[in-house]
C-alpha cells in the first residue's frame, strides 16, 4: 500500500524535515507513526497525500510513484485516499451533511448520490445520517467525526490521519481511535500520525517513531513499550 525509500525533504529555509525514510505498509494494515512535535509526522503525510513534493528518494502510494505524477493521476490517487486533519477544516457555510456530500460530487457523483453516500458515511460513524447543524453548532468531537465520514464517503483504500485527536477530550479522542479501528478492521488501510499516549496503549498496532526527521528503530520502541 506504501512504500518509502530514502524520502527526504528539505524546505528554502535549509530544515529538513525528512531525513532518509524508508519502510512499508502492507494493505489492511493499522500503522501510528509517533513522535514530539516537529518530528517530521505531518512533513510525511503531506508528501504521502501529494501536499507537498519530497526532495529526493521514492514515495509509492496504492502503485503509483508519487514523484512520476501529473496533476490529473495525483487528482485520480486523492479519490482513492481518505484524509483526516487535527483542524477538522469544514467548511463553515455548509451544514454537516453538505461538508460530507460535497467530498462525493468532487470525486465525481451526481448531487443526489452524493446525499445518500454523506448519509450513510455520517451514520457509519455514530452521527444522524441527515444532520443539518453547521460546524459552529457541533462540538469538537462532533466536527471531527464530520470530518472522519468526509474522508470515508468516497470508501478509500487508505486513510491519512494527522493528529485526528488534537484538542479533543480524552472520550471524543477515543471515540474516533475507536472509529479509526472499525474502519480498519472492514479492510482500510490506517495511518495515523500522533503523538497521542492514549493511541499507543488503546490500538496496539504497529507503531513508527519518528525523531528530527529520522525513523527511530521500530523493534526497540516495541520493546520500550512492553
Amino acid at each position: 500500500m506504501i512504500r518509502l525509500y530514502k524520502l527526504s525533504k528539505q524546505y528554502p529555509s535549509g530544515h529538513r524535515a525528512l531525513e532518509q525514510v524508508s519502510f512499508h505498509i502492507r494493505p489492511g494494515e493499522f500503522v501510528i507513526v509517533t513522535g514530539p512535535s516537529g518530528s517530521g509526522k505531518s512533513a510525511l503525510l503531506k508528501v504521502l497525500f501529494g501536499n507537498e513534493q519530497a526532495s529526493s528518494g521514492r514515495a509509492v502510494v496504492n502503485g503509483r510513484n508519487l514523484e512520476r505524477m501529473d496533476r490529473r493521476t495525483l487528482a485520480g490517487l486523492r479519490r482513492e485516499l481518505g484524509l483526516v486533519f487535527e483542524d477538522s477544516k469544514l467548511i463553515d457555510r455548509l451544514d454537516a451533511t453538505d461538508n460530507v456530500a460535497l467530498a462525493a460530487e468532487v470525486a465525481g457523483h451526481a448531487p443526489t448520490s452524493a446525499r445518500d453516500r454523506a448519509g450513510e458515511a455520517l451514520a457509519r460513524v455514530g452521527l444522524p445520517a441527515s444532520l443539518a447543524a453547521r460546524p459552529g453548532q457541533l462540538s469538537a468531537g462532533e466536527r471531527q467525526k464530520v470530518a472522519l465520514a468526509r474522508a470515508l464517503v468516497n470508501d478509500p483504500v487508505l486513510v491519512l490521519a494527522d493528529e485526528p485527536t488534537g484538542g479533543l477530550d480524552p472520550d471524543a479522542s477515543l471515540e474516533i481511535f475507536e472509529l479509526l479501528r472499525e474502519v480498519n478492521s472492514e479492510g482500510t488501510t490506517v495511518l495515523m500520525a500522533t503523538h497521542d499516549p492514549d493511541a499507543l496503549s488503546l490500538l496496539h498496532c504497529r507503531t513508527l517513531l519518528m525523531y528530527q526527521g529520522r525513523l527511530a528503530e521500530e523493534e526497540a520502541l516495541r520493546r520500550a513499550s512492553l
